[in-house]
């Protein structure tokens, strides 16, 4: 309530330009931090995570990580004022993305949990119309891209109407008129719908701001670069970490972010920093290593010479993050955007997005060669392996639970998850993005996101295929390579 009310002072403030801004905005966000226990505005990390984290896990952030949330609008107040917008909009995303606390959040009444990647996003928009006057195209131009963005938005209203009934668990079922009702996840209402529209304009809102200050071969050499800058700095923490055990987000903020064993690989550690888990961690060096290399390559002979080193270094950092699916990623494409031509480099993120989009379907049909995946995994490691098993046997449970409501999904509060009939506990752990947005929000919610992100790889090899590579941006390319390779990723992990 009280971020609420205060934001539009703080628009105000912003629009006047005055030099009183810095100093209001203090006050404003100092009343939110006072008024914060008395109007019930508390950190719950454990809200949207029901399965692979919340009921494991207890995380109690210190009064830092409320402070760090509270305090990013200000700092992304002195970014937009001091950056040029294109850099302005990547490092209020990027840079919140890096530093703030993980997990933590704050959960307010009839809107999404304000966390790491909804307060960015909309300070990000809201500043870029707000302080600078900029207009924003909300639907792009392309008919097939107006669809995907409109279903994104809508695709929620059929799931919030088709699951009004609350899922019960109860001791000696079918015994009436006798019930034991022992657990019960509640149905969902009208002001739920409203919360998971809003999370969903809050997701598109980087998108929005990207494509019409980032989609320039400008903007997309500002946004490799920043993904440079960034690994780079990461990486020092991250070595630190490699060497004496994660611990920065503990000292730092409070709490550890995850179960620490999924940090010891090999003898060692797996840095984790101020991300969700280490596998992300992994796939931001990856990101990072792949942009730097497309610089590299763009470069003229002493900039080359830089940004060469820049990226041998990466990649030993990526290496030492022990995670065997990002190293491979680097190990494929790495060659690929250094060496291949970029119709080449097309055309493998156009096969690698072709896969994630009809990855369900094909799972569903019996087509994936799990035992033949499993079988080269365990020649490679018998640990990787029987994780990659673990994976697929939670992704084979949620996907017969999926195919009870297969159009619309089962919307939020773990309605999606295998539970124990009798007491609700969690059967299922789900790794994947795509199997939690394919059982929360169905097919319809799958091919909105997956749609929207693999559209316009589809589209730059249409263009590329039409007007050749030489008036097409040296960077385009292996943007969209990083962009299939995330995509990939989410096959594997949230």
């Amino acid at each position: 309530m009280a971020f609420r009310f205060s934001l539009p002072i703080l628009l105000d403030m912003i629009s006047a330009k005055s030099t009183a801004t810095i100093s209001g905005c203090c006050l404003i966000l100092g009343l939110i931090l006072w008024l914060r226990p008395r109007l019930a505005i508390s950190l719950s990390p454990n809200a949207h995570r029901p399965a692979a984290i919340g009921e494991y896990f207890d995380f109690m952030p210190n009064a830092l990580a409320s402070l760090m949330l509270l305090l990013w609008p200000l700092v992304s107040l002195v970014l937009f004022r001091r950056l040029p917008l294109e850099r302005a909009i990547l490092w209020c995303i990027l840079a919140g993305y890096m530093i703030l606390p993980p997990v933590a959040e704050f959960d307010l009444p009839l809107v999404p949990d304000m966390d790491k990647f909804t307060i960015p996003s909309i300070m990000a928009f809201v500043l870029c119309v707000g302080l600078l006057g900029k207009k924003i195209p909300l639907l792009p131009r392309h008919p097939l891209a107006k669809v995907l963005t409109l279903l994104f938005v809508l695709a929620v209203i059929p799931t919030v109407m088709t699951n009004g009934d609350p899922v019960i668990f109860e001791v000696l079922a079918d015994a009436d008129p006798i019930v034991f009702i022992t657990d019960m996840l509640p149905g969902l209402r009208w002001r739920d719908l409203g919360s998971v529209m809003i999370n969903q304009v809050i997701i598109l809102m980087p998108f929005l701001l990207a494509r019409r200050y980032l989609s320039s071969p400008e903007g997309q050499k500002e946004l490799l670069l920043a993904f440079c800058i960034a690994g780079l700095a990461y990486s020092i923490p991250s070595l630190f970490e490699i060497r004496f055990s994660p611990q920065i987000n503990t000292t730092i903020y409070g709490f550890f972010q995850h179960d620490f064993s999924q940090t010891m690989r090999q003898g060692g550690f797996r840095p984790i920093v101020f991300m969700p888990h280490s596998l992300w961690l992994a796939v931001f060096m990856f990101s990072a290593l792949l942009a730097t290399t497309a610089l590299a390559r763009a470069a003229k002979e002493k900039k080359r010479l830089n940004l060469t080193l820049a990226s041998t270094y990466l990649f030993v950092v990526l290496v030492l993050c022990k995670s065997f699916a990002s190293l491979a990623y680097g190990l494929s494409f790495v060659p690929l955007v250094a060496l291949a031509s970029p119709r080449w480099q097309i055309r493998v993120a156009i096969v690698l997005a072709s896969i994630a989009i009809t990855y369900p379907m094909l799972r569903n049909l019996g087509l994936i060669p799990t035992e033949a995946i499993l079988a080269q995994a365990e020649a490679i490691s018998a640990e990787r392996a029987q994780s990659l098993g673990y994976r697929f046997d939670n992704e084979a449970m949620m996907l017969e639970r999926a195919a009870d409501k297969p159009w619309f999904g089962w919307g939020g509060w773990g309605r999606n998850l295998v539970r124990e009939l009798e007491t609700g506990a969690i059967l299922s752990i789900p790794d994947g993005h795509w199997i939690l947005v394919f059982g929360t929000l169905g097919w319809l919610g799958y091919l909105a996101e997956m749609g929207l992100l693999s559209l316009s790889i589809f589209l730059l090899g249409i263009e590329i295929h039409r007007r050749g590579t030489k008036e097409i941006s040296p960077y385009a390319t292996p943007i969209a390579l990083i962009l299939a390779a995330t995509m990939v990723d989410m096959m594997l992990n949230d």
